[in-house]
């Protein structure tokens, strides 16, 4: 994918806005409103090609333009956000619980990729793989664009152990260790994850490490909160979880009950540099 024509602004990119065709300026204001007709007139929107869009500028439809778009007003999510390693292609951080990954939703300006970028000077930072908001840890980031696609592609196709820790109710007829299989599906607009019928698409084993309930969950697939979902189904929802089995309203702000659920450790050979990489948090679960 070609760059963006505008730079990394504050630590985000621009906003891509595909057209239907015709007068750019007429369409955004009645798809975005009035700030979007002044971006216009003030020179700050561009096309594919980084030109100037203006009053006149007329697009056929398919075609993008680009902007920066308005932030949303957040809490700031008051953790940092330490560095485990860095090289000249890759930053491994351990992610606090409470900070999404990557923009999206309501959570823009507080994310990791956007204070990472702004704090290590890295335009070109971008994730290699995503952690759940509410769960801690070990989490990748390519620091360049080059190797951007090496390293999400040994993510996407599973070359990597992912290690985490949880911490849940013990159930002595639940028979540990085990490995859950099922199928997994995430439907846009809805909170919560189900567990459908069909051709199982999300794996997890499952081990309890001590008596006072610490867990090592060691997942095969990457599902969207898929290890939450999998003890949850073993009537051992992980502690702290708002979402499973039930879903709870917490106030934006209330960071005093995190998801006691910690990426622990990864580990897979770099595929820039043929090298054994291991990761570990430094953080623990209470």
């Amino acid at each position: 994918m070609r760059p963006a024509p505008l730079p990394v602004r504050d630590g985000l990119g621009p906003a891509r806005v595909r057209l239907r065709g015709g007068a750019v300026l007429a369409e955004l204001a009645a798809r975005f409103g009035e700030r979007a007709r002044a971006r216009v007139l003030a020179g700050e929107v561009v096309d594919a090609n980084g030109a100037v869009i203006d009053e006149k500028t007329v697009l056929p439809a398919g075609s993008s333009v680009y902007l920066y778009r308005d932030l949303p007003d957040e809490v700031p999510v008051p953790f940092d956000i330490p560095v485990l390693y860095r090289d000249d292609d890759i930053v491994v951080v351990d992610k606090p619980h409470f900070l999404a990954t990557m923009p999206r939703g309501s959570h823009v300006a507080q994310t990791a990729l956007v204070r990472l970028r702004k704090e290590l000077g890295l335009p070109e930072l971008s994730p290699a793989h995503r952690l759940d908001r509410l769960t801690a840890g070990v989490l990748l980031f390519t620091a360049r664009r080059e190797v951007r696609g090496a390293y999400q592609t040994v993510f996407a196709r599973g070359l990597v152990r992912k290690t985490y820790l949880a911490r849940a109710a013990v159930d002595a007829d639940v028979r540990l260790p085990r490995v859950v299989r099922n199928r997994i599906v995430k439907r846009r607009g809805q909170l919560q994850a189900v567990i459908e019928p069909g051709v199982p698409n999300a794996e997890t084993r499952v081990e309890l490490l001590s008596a006072d309930g610490l867990y090592r969950l060691t997942p095969r697939t990457g599902r969207t909160h898929q290890l939450r979902v999998h003890m949850a189904s073993l009537g051992l929802p992980i502690v702290g979880d708002p979402l499973y089995p039930n879903v709870i309203d917490v106030p934006a702000g209330d960071f005093g009950t995190p998801l006691r659920l910690l990426a622990q450790r990864i580990e897979f050979v770099d595929p820039v540099t043929g090298s054994r990489r291991d990761f570990a948090s430094g953080r623990d679960v209470p």
